[in-house]
């Protein structure tokens, strides 16, 4: 295994396979990569790697769907048969994680009555996927890189080394070249764990996937919660699609659990995140959201933008433009002036965001 890679098919025991949670855990692969340009490219470099046991590096912010995308390779890979093992190593203290990890012998440490294996032992002929990798003590980095590079390990009060083969996904949101520069990671580690690095965009980055992933959630939501709820309507989607979802498909999920479980008054302004006024306009005194005023500022400021972009195509001739909007000049002067486009000084300005509301609506 590691730095001699193989993409032979390991011999895998005859133990029951465990894969259903991995499986289950992970959406339809329309849905998971969606129909944006940049998930597809992600999607064909993963399926290169998908049968070898390369370590792979996904990158990108909290809530872009890492380990569902570790899932997905692991449901893919010659590894499928093993178990998934995920270690999320920001969430166990640094002075436990090393006997999570390896595992330790019987009298190894005051309370180690029994020996125990270590979730790399668990994860032999499958997937060890550890999450926020950055947050590894620089002690157990070390012992970590040792066995990424030959599969070899020994349990805490162990006098003899155990060999696994296992497939290693590592995730982070941080930045890792800053790690290393601040001599926060060790650069040994990262080169062995990124022979692929993969960054998973922002959902602002694949707006168009939002009503794929929302539909998604909402069937997966009613039967976890066993209630059936409206459908989300194209307005609904629209809008939706024009927020800005900080907190990524997670949030997205978040969101769609709570339209679920309390209808459409999950996106009322108490119910939903903080967000900034050019996502939510503004908020009526009594909390809600103001749907009429809503409605015409997004119409006017979409418009505004095709007219915009429209203009600039056509190197500010406003009558090609008018012939290419289909709208008479006259029109055309009129939106122009209404939308304080009258001078092509407005090149200058950079292009407001085509990130604004739409209104809400449950159904078409």
């Amino acid at each position: 295994m590691r730095e001699n890679y193989s993409t032979d098919m390991p011999s895998f025991s005859k133990r029951k396979p465990d894969t259903a949670t991995a499986s289950s855990l992970a959406p339809p692969d329309d849905v998971l990569f969606g129909r944006s340009a940049t998930m597809s490219l992600i999607r064909e470099r993963l399926e290169k790697v998908c049968h070898t046991n390369v370590p792979v590096l996904l990158c990108g912010d909290a809530g872009t769907g890492k380990e569902m995308v570790a899932r997905w390779m692991h449901c893919r890979s010659p590894y499928q048969e093993g178990q998934f093992i995920k270690v999320n190593c920001a969430a166990i203290p640094g002075s436990l994680l090393e006997s999570e990890l390896f595992g330790y012998e019987r009298g190894a440490f005051t309370g180690a009555r029994n020996s125990k294996p270590g979730r790399v032992e668990l994860a032999n002929k499958g997937t060890l996927f550890l999450d926020e990798i950055a947050d590894l003590d620089m002690s157990l980095q070390t012992k970590l890189s040792h066995f990424v590079q030959d599969g070899s390990f020994s349990r805490i009060g162990g006098e003899t080394e155990q060999s696994v083969d296992t497939r290693i996904i590592c995730a982070t949101n941080r930045d890792l070249d800053r790690e290393i520069a601040a001599g926060r990671f060790r650069p040994d580690l990262y080169y062995r764990i990124s022979v692929l690095q993969v960054r998973l965009p922002s959902l602002g980055e694949r707006r168009e996937d939002v009503p794929m992933l929302a539909e998604y959630f909402r069937v997966f939501y009613e039967k976890q919660f066993g209630k059936e709820c409206e459908p989300l309507g194209s307005k609904l989607l629209n809008y939706l699609e024009n927020l800005n979802w900080p907190g990524n498909v997670r949030e997205l999920s978040n969101c769609i659990a709570r339209f679920v479980l309390i209808g459409q008054d999950a996106f009322n302004a108490q119910d939903m995140p903080k967000r900034s006024t050019s996502d939510l306009g503004s908020v009526a005194p009594d909390g809600n959201l103001p749907l009429k005023s809503i409605a015409k500022e997004a119409i006017r400021e979409m418009e505004r933008n095709v007219i915009l972009e429209a203009l600039r195509t056509n190197q500010w001739n406003r009558r090609r433009t008018a012939e290419a909007l289909k709208i008479s000049y006259r029109a055309l002067i009129y939106k122009i002036r209404d939308a304080g486009l009258a001078s092509r000084a407005t090149e200058s300005s950079p292009m407001p965001s085509l990130a604004v509301p739409l209104p809400l609506a449950s159904k078409d």
